[in-house]
This record gives structure tokens, sequence and C-alpha cells, in this order.
């Protein structure tokens, strides 16, 4: 009886290791997709505050649980079984859907920069009415389902040569984790202002100067998010686009940025490993630039010649709906931002 107790026992404590095993390399290879999808997620980051600049102050926080619901379902309902079976059923796809959303990516930051550059980012927002509810919340889930499908998209990338069960929970722990960020942030900088108003309103000096500054640092740290965003999204996009032309056999770009890399780093000695990767993300991004410059370009003249409607102002983003990018709908609603803070 002893000897079958022990033995149990020690069955017992081989899978207890076998499952400590297993939910560290869930948690390793979840942490290595999340971190590979930080661009888009920055960038949901900067977007999804304005759906919610303007509205009463009692009601920011549930329109915010609201789209953060709205994306978790999108992420685990939709997302997260279609890449999943292609994953499994269509693996060759990847690379191109991967480079596809790596181009949409290098769109969305160049067009952010055109748009800062020639003035059609900003200033749109005197005459806008306030939406109801159930239309701002519909339409940031819309947005957040491009990004929520990118994000996804890069990361099933980091685990493609995982078993389909694992593939699934790092998945749907990405999916869980970077939403709980996300909207967590977005939670904590939508009330920066009201809590920073609050402290400024009180008698103590020295309180009263930190509440200035909330309210005073709440477009700074917004007008920062959007750039952080923006670059995050070109290195990232870029990257993308590099290693899966090289993967497809076009291994040019990608060798060009690879040896620029190793050449830094052997040149620069205890530095070379940071200035290698400053290197190789400079020249992701670079080419991320080059790339969304040239589909802006091909946006903007499809739009012209649709009647004149481009792709900045009143064409493929102006209609707020934002199946065509974050930045583009979400553009007045920056600009009001920025102008009430």
């Amino acid at each position: 009886m002893s000897g079958g107790l022990v033995a149990l026992l020690d069955d017992v404590a081989v899978l207890a290791r076998a499952a400590a095993a297993s939910v560290d390399d869930i948690g390793t290879a979840a942490a290595r997709a999340g971190v590979k999808a930080a661009g888009v997620v920055v960038d949901d980051t900067a977007v999804t505050p304005q759906y919610v600049r303007g509205l009463a102050a009692e009601r920011e926080l549930p329109i915010v649980r609201r789209i953060a619901l709205g994306s978790l379902r999108n992420k685990l309902l939709l997302i997260l079984p279609a890449v999943l079976l292609l994953s499994q059923f269509l693996p060759f796809l990847l690379t191109p859907i991967l480079m596809l959303g790596g181009a949409y990516l290098c769109y969305e930051g160049a067009e952010k920069i055109w748009g800062k550059l020639s003035g059609h980012g900003h200033g749109h927002g005197g005459g806008e009415q306030l939406a109801d509810e159930d239309t701002i919340v519909s339409g940031a889930v819309r947005t957040d389902f491009i990004l929520s499908a990118e994000i996804m998209v890069i990361s099933l990338d980091q685990v493609t040569e995982e078993p389909f069960v694992t593939r699934a929970v790092v998945l749907a722990v990405v999916a869980v984790l970077i939403t709980a960020l996300v909207y967590g942030v977005v939670g904590l900088i939508v009330k920066m202002d009201d809590v920073g108003l609050r402290l400024s309103r009180s008698s103590g000096g020295a309180v009263a100067r930190l509440g200035h500054a909330l309210v005073k640092g709440m477009p700074r740290l917004l007008t920062a998010l959007t750039v952080v965003g923006t670059a995050a999204m070109l290195w990232v996009g870029g990257h993308i686009l590099l290693v899966g032309a090289d993967e497809l056999g076009l291994h040019a770009p990608y060798g060009l940025v690879h040896h620029a890399e190793e050449a830094v780093h052997e040149a620069t000695g205890a530095l070379g490993g940071v200035l290698g990767w400053t290197t190789n993300t400079l020249g992701s991004a670079l080419a991320g630039l080059v790339v969304g410059a040239l589909v802006v370009l091909v946006v903007t003249l499809v739009g012209r010649l649709r009647g004149g409607r481009g792709a900045h102002g009143d064409g493929a983003h102006g209609d707020g709906s934002h199946e065509g990018g974050a930045s583009g709908s979400t553009a007045v609603r920056r600009g009001t931002a920025h102008g009430d803070a």
C-alpha cells in the first residue's frame, strides 16, 4: 500500500513538473509574441483615448470598458479561430498575409507623417457633432478589429512551430493580456486630466502644482504616444516586410540591412550589440517609410481618380469608420483632444 502511494505521489510530481514546464514555455512564448506586436499596441493605446474626449467625465470609463470588451470579443471569438485554422491548414499563406499587415502598418505610419507635414491631420474638429455612445463604441471596435488582427497575426508568427493547443493558449493569453494592458493604460490616460484638475484645486501648493502638471501633461503625453506609435509601426512593419521578402526569395533588401547591422556590430566593440540593433531598427523603419509613402501615394491618387476624395480629408478615412486605418478616423478627435487639453 505504502509503495503504491509513493509511486502515485511520484507520478503526480512528474506531472506537476511537466505542467510547470508547459506553463513556463507558454509564458515565454506569449512574452515573445507580445513584444513583437509592440508597435501596434502603442498605436492602439495612443488612438483609443481620442474616442472619449469631450464626453462627460462619468461616462469615459464605462465607454472604455465597453470598447475593451468589444476588443476582447474581436480577438477571442473572431480573429483567434481564423488565424488558428489558417496556421493549421494553410500555413503557406501566413507570410503573405503577414506582409500585407506589415504594409498596412507602414501605410499607417507614413500616413500620419504625411498628415502632420501637410496639415491634414489636425484642425478639422471645429464643427464636429459629438456622436452618441453606441456610435462611438461601434466605431472604436471596428478600429480595434484591424489593430487586433495585426497583433494576433504578428503574435502567431512567433509561435508557428508550437503544437496547435500551445498556439491556441499562447494567442489567447496574448489577447487577454494585451487587451488588459492597452485599455488599462487608456483608462489611466483619460482620467489623468480629471485627477489633475481635482488636485489643482487643492489648497496644498505642491499638490496643486502636481495637478497643474498633470493637466498640462495630457496633450504632451498623447503627442509622445503618437510619435512613439508611428515610429514603432514603421519599424515593425518594415521588419515584417524585409523578413517576409527574404523568406519568399527576395534576399537583397533584408541582406542589405543585415550586413549593415553586422558591420556596425563589428566596428563598435562593446557597444556593438546596441548599435547593431539600432542600425537594424533604423534600416527597417526606413524600409517601412519608403513602402508606406508609396502606398499613401497610391491611395491618394486612387482617391482623386474617384472624384477628388483623397486619403487625407474626406477620403479613405473621412467617414470615421476606420476601415482604412487608425489615424484617419481619429484625426478629428485627436485634434479636438489636443485643443481642449
